[in-house]
């Protein structure tokens, strides 16, 4: 035998046996290895238990539950953020909400017409546009940005996304296309994506009028079936070379719309109550099959990618990433939290920071990568993919990221970077801030009324549900978590989005506050009250809001007496988020001196004015207990 018919068979033998990595450096001299393609697939405030795979008992999920059964499921997984934009941020970006540009929803104008041609009008962000007019979007990415989809395209890549965008608006410098793919189709602005018969969506930067559709109840064309066949197509279109699908589905966002196939399968299932609509969402006869008819239809559609990918034989090539924006939602537009348990007995829910606001599900499928039907309990955040994917790829970030790259879990060749804590800050609801650090997680709300707010802190694993509050017990512990919010924040362009220790922060407008007078006999219910004095002069305030019903508010008791009702709130609840906010006279109440607390049995607390004789009373016990004096 010949020297090289020798070589050539020593060739073979290296590569047949040999493991990935090194063929790769091997061939890293001559023909360089493809980088495998990557699906990434996220779905919109799909709560953490709301997949067969992740133990919904209500709906079905076949097509995820088979990636599951053949990639890994990481048990601790958390989303970038609580809400929609500022998550997509900091998937697509590499940074938490503490560096990221975005770090909350925010609202642009909509137009008339088309943006900047004569005559077109800037309308309210909530007015829907005309016929030929643009929903206008939200708050842009700057330009130069580095997304995952800029730096696979320095790889050689070719990119797509389909869905949900919001990082930008319609022709104002921040489209998916330019911000690294090649192609779009979906919603730029997410109020346009509360509707799925929507009069138009966006494909790359043109209007696609829908003929059909009103934003009713029904249409002709259900968005998402556009959007998941642009996808397919894709992948048949790019199978000869490496490529990059972000599928961003905006289902299960609300309003709850479902095609009558789709709906067929769960007609019939359950006690339904109707919802009548309101407060911008549709009425809908049935909704709890609706609801579970929207995941399984977008299950559906993975399912569809999927099949795309085997008959393009590409399937064992690429890896496919399935995840959530957000935890569940809230008792809103017809959804049912306490039938569909999407949090899976977590605390909270979308818009705030305990963990079932921000724990989502995570599943990772790569044939002969990753291991089939494994598991991994280290915490990720979803601002971690973009190092891991670009990995996986063979492309280094440009820009600096906060992510780790989780690929060695993925592929079964070690551990994780170490790294002391996750961090989340959001702006709405007083302004929130979260951070986890190994089994402690600690949670500051109402941040923008009180700086100094303290920590709850919660040791996860004894108390996963984050039910008592241990910050008494461990001092040190809390006072290392709020060390640590204040380092990972970051001063921001955008005033609102900054706390009271960011000196050099640009000012913000403070808010407007007016005064609502309850007067004796009267009786005032609602979910919350923002950004008011109120001043209760023998009447009744009720509230009902579960999260912060007194936003940014502060309550004043007259000498006449009345009553504070929190439905949602138990009285450590109140004391611990609320008992800051109450005033006497002119200056800070006292629990004890000035008002007290008491459990209602039809629960909750109600919260009332002490008498002058029972305030004297208390004065001199704490003077006799200060100075040993015997009353």
């Amino acid at each position: 035998m010949s020297k090289n018919r020798i070589f050539v068979a020593l060739v073979f033998l290296l590569v047949l046996w040999a493991p990935p990595v090194f063929i790769a450096g091997a061939l890293a001299a001559g023909q360089e290895e493809r980088p495998p393609n990557v699906v990434l697939i996220m779905a919109d405030d799909l709560g953490l238990a709301e997949l067969g795979c992740t133990g919904s008992e209500r709906i079905e999920t076949p097509n995820i539950d088979r990636l599951r059964e053949r990639g890994m499921l990481f048990t601790q997984a958390y989303s970038g953020s609580t809400v929609c934009a500022p998550s997509r941020c900091t998937l697509l970006t590499g940074l938490h909400t503490g560096a990221s540009q975005i770090r909350d929803n925010g609202e642009t104008p909509n137009f008339s017409g088309d943006p900047g041609t004569p005559g077109t009008e800037e309308l309210s962000g909530w007015t829907q546009p005309p016929a030929g007019g643009w929903w206008g979007g939200q708050r842009g990415l700057v330009k130069g940005t580095e997304t995952i989809a800029t730096a696979l395209k320095r790889r050689g890549y070719a990119t797509y996304m389909a869905g949900k965008w919001g990082l930008g608006g319609p022709k104002l410098g921040s489209m998916p296309t330019d911000h690294g793919f090649d192609g779009f189709i979906g919603y730029l602005c997410q109020r346009n994506a509360h509707n799925f018969y929507p009069t138009y969506i966006v494909e790359d930067g043109d209007q696609v009028l829908l003929e059909g559709n009103d934003r009713g109840l029904t249409g002709r064309h259900y968005s998402t079936d556009l959007m998941v066949d642009r996808a397919t197509a894709f992948i048949r279109d790019h199978a000869d070379e490496p490529f990059f699908l972000y599928y961003a589905t905006p289902v299960p966002h609300l309003a709850l719309q479902v095609p009558d196939d789709s709906l067929a399968e769960y007609a019939g299932r359950w006690d339904e109550t109707p919802y009548k609509g309101g407060k911008g969402y549709l009425p809908n006869a049935t909704p709890r099959a609706t609801y579970a008819a929207m995941v399984s239809r977008f299950d559906r559609n993975v399912g569809l990618m999927m099949n795309a990918m085997e008959k393009a034989g590409v399937a064992d090539d690429t890896l496919v990433i399935v995840t959530s924006d957000n935890g569940s939602t809230f008792g809103i537009g017809g959804y049912d939290p306490p039938f569909f348990d999407g949090t899976g007995g977590l605390r909270g829910h979308k818009c705030n920071l305990y963990e079932g606001g921000i724990r989502v599900p995570l599943i990772a499928t790569w044939p002969n990568r990753i291991k089939a039907g494994s598991s991994d309990d280290t915490p990720v955040a979803n601002w971690d993919l973009m190092p891991t994917i670009l990995s996986v790829a063979g492309v280094a970030p440009t820009s600096e990221v906060n992510g780790i790259d989780v690929s060695p879990l993925l592929l079964g060749r070690g551990s994780a970077p170490d790294r002391k804590h996750l961090y989340w800050e959001y702006h709405a609801g007083g302004g929130l801030q979260a951070v986890r650090m190994n089994r402690w997680k600690g949670v500051r709300n109402g941040v923008h009324r009180d700086a100094d707010t303290p920590v709850e802190l919660y040791d996860l694993e004894i108390d996963p549900t984050e039910s008592s509050d241990v910050a008494s017990d461990h001092p040190e512990i809390a006072a290392q978590i709020l060390e640590t919010m204040r380092q990972e924040h970051s001063v921001s362009a955008v005033p609102n989005w900054n706390f009271g220790w960011n000196n050099a922060a640009p000012l913000k407008p403070k808010p407007a506050i007016e005064v609502m007078e309850i007067g004796p006999g009267l009786t005032v219910r609602k979910q919350f009250v923002k950004n008011v004095e109120v001043i209760i002069d023998g009447g009744t305030l009720t509230l009902s809001g579960p999260s912060d019903p007194l936003n940014g508010a502060t309550v004043r008791f007259t000498r006449a007496g009345g009553a504070l009702i929190l439905e949602r709130h138990t009285p450590d609840e109140f004391r611990r988020k609320h008992g800051r906010k109450m005033r006497v006279d002119n200056e800070k109440a006292v629990e004890g001196r000035d008002y007290q607390v008491a459990v209602r049995p039809e629960g909750g607390c109600r919260v009332t004015r002490m008498r002058e004789s029972a305030r004297a009373t208390a004065r001199i016990e704490s003077e006799t207990q200060t100075f040993g004096v015997a009353p």
